[in-house]
């Protein structure tokens, strides 16, 4: 058995795992790990200009691949940094592994350089947080926090590395890779959740979240079909069936449609397939209550420990989402349709139409539609937080899964990285990263990983001179009294030449599409900077309407 270097032991470990790609901000506290990827060309190595932009890349690469993303950091400030991917990733349930190097065995406890206690500090972020304290046992430890991350509710492990083990020269028995296991339907579970659609007189259906994939996706969308159930996303789950199906009933979240809305409290059964039921789905757990009298719920997901936590289920199956979507289409059970898929769609249609709206410069309402017109139906959409992402939420049709990159748990900032994450992956498809001027400058400097690992990939930043959504509550709870939300921002466009992207500044609505149309002519980075009016803070209100309630 050949001796190895602890960092050589992880590298080729990541590799027997699968890992093709990692996302990282290079730190001395793992030079061990970064010199042993030299020789090893299976794995492609991005680097990121800010931790936090590569945990988000890493976050995005999972929802792309339904693998755990991998990225590494230093120590300290690279580690507190990079905390925003994990906590997106574990509300997100995607899988993820950050390895973060760390002191020296035998600096530990004396707050030395960068010191922080690791696996304390994450432990309420992740599924798991641990430290390797011996290089020998590596291949052990990263075979179990690849299956951690993978298996039940998919999220993030954390792994602290001693900078002096990586340097240590052992021996090592490499593990094989491990698959995820599933955790097959029950017969008698997909039998009692369709007596119950069988007998209900307006069913409807929650979808989207943990392990959802394109097998799922083709599944549920063939029995909700089939049976004329209205099939709703969870929030930001809105590519968990193809939009143009005609069961899909629109979005949970903020600003879905009241129609919606109203059918789901009129329900009188409602199947949760993958999501939590959140506080962003669930309208603060008040669209369906916990107890939901008057309503059968069946709540599907891969974690028991997610079922009957915060929700009461009538019927509660622990299953992977595919395993129970695909036992719903084979059982044999003649459909009992509704009429209620059917109606539902035709009211999405109705509300995900825009219309022009009065006096506005730039209507993105009409610029979403012009997008629609014009780009892929297989676009890849990715945004961080803002309302500026309302628009594309209530009017952009998604596609094939996966086709939405957003975090779940609303963190600024994901949009770039996301949108590098999936152009990387994704070379073929078309990639857009939607970005609020507050939202593009937390990670907007991630612009320069695009261009350095040549991206293809179009960002629109959505200018308003302001954090938008947080002086809209101020103006709903201290009307006219506007503090600390105005912004000085820069040239974006003239930000994004320096970075070496094309660019175009676009202020009226009729030069949207041609300046879209300029921009799918280039190749490589493209930015459109869109000034609007604060004033039309979303697609259902105005900061005026706002103020006078």
């Amino acid at each position: 058995m050949t001796k190895r270097t602890g960092g050589r032991i992880l590298v080729d470990n990541l590799v027997a795992q699968g890992c093709d790609r990692l996302f990282q901000v290079p730190g001395e506290s793992f030079l061990a790990v970064l010199d042993a990827l030299v020789d090893v060309p299976e794995i492609d190595v991005v680097t990121c200009r800010q931790e936090g932009g590569a945990a988000f890349m890493a976050c995005a690469d999972a929802a792309m691949t339904q693998r755990p993303g991998v990225c590494f950091v230093t120590r300290g400030p690279g580690a507190t940094n990079a905390s925003i991917g994990v906590h997106v990733a574990m509300q997100d349930s995607q899988p993820m592994l950050l390895f973060i190097g760390d002191v020296d065995r035998g600096m530990r406890d004396r707050e030395g350089f960068q010191e922080v206690d690791f696996p304390a500090m994450f432990a309420p972020l992740a599924k798991w947080a641990t430290r390797i304290e011996d290089a020998a046992r590596i291949p052990e430890y990263v075979a179990r926090a690849w299956n951690t991350a993978i298996s039940g509710r998919p999220g993030p492990v954390v792994i602290a590395l001693p900078e002096d083990m990586l340097c240590d020269v052992v021996e090592a028995v490499d593990r094989p890779r491990i698959e995820r296991v599933w955790q097959a339907a029950n017969p008698d579970d997909a039998d009692a959740a369709l007596d119950l659609l069988r007998a209900a007189e307006r069913p409807v259906a929650i979808v989207g979240g943990a392990g959802w994939d394109k097998a799922t996706t083709g599944a549920f969308d063939c029995f909700a079909r089939n049976w004329g159930i209205p099939v709703a996303g969870a929030f930001r789950r809105q590519d968990a069936i193809p939009n143009a199906s005609k069961a899909w009933a629109g979005n949970l979240g903020y600003g879905p449609n009241p129609k919606l809305v109203a059918r789901i409290k009129a329900a009188d059964v409602v199947l949760v397939l993958g999501a939590r039921l959140g506080e962003a789905t669930t309208d603060g757990y008040t669209l369906i209550t916990p107890d939901h009298p008057g309503q059968k719920l069946i709540h599907v997901h891969p974690d028991p420990a997610e079922l009957n936590r915060v929700y009461r289920a009538d019927v509660a199956v622990c299953s992977d989402t595919f395993s129970f979507a695909d036992a719903l289409v084979r059982a044999d059970y003649p459909p009992t349709p509704h009429a209620g898929g059917t109606e539902a769609h035709a009211e999405w249609r109705e509300w995900s139409t825009p219309k022009p709206r009065e006096g506005v410069t730039l209507d993105l309402g009409l610029c979403v539609a012009a997008m629609r017109e014009a780009l892929p139906a297989d676009t890849i959409i990715c945004n961080g937080a803002g309302n500026f992402a309302g628009w594309w939420h209530r009017y952009w049709h998604y596609g094939v899964q996966p086709s939405q990159l957003a975090p779940t748990c609303g963190a600024m900032g994901y949009g770039v990285p996301a949108a590098v994450a999936a152009a990387l992956r994704a070379p073929d498809r078309m990639v857009v990263a939607l970005a609020g001027d507050g939202d593009f400058l937390m990670n907007g400097q991630e612009l320069a990983t695009a261009v350095q690992h040549g991206a293809d990939m179009l960002v629109l930043v959505i200018d308003n001179g302001g954090y938008g959504t947080i002086r809209m509550h101020q103006e709903r709870e201290f009307p006219g009294r506007v503090s600390a939300t105005r912004l000085a921002n820069p040239d974006f466009a003239a930000l994004a030449r320096a970075y070496g992207c094309w660019s175009e500044t676009v202020e009226r609505t009729e030069d949207f599409a041609p300046a879209l149309a300029r921009a799918q002519e280039q190749s490589g980075v493209r930015l459109l900077h869109l000034r609007t009016n604060i004033e039309v803070i979303n697609p259902a209100t105005t900061i005026s309407a706002i103020r006078a309630r």
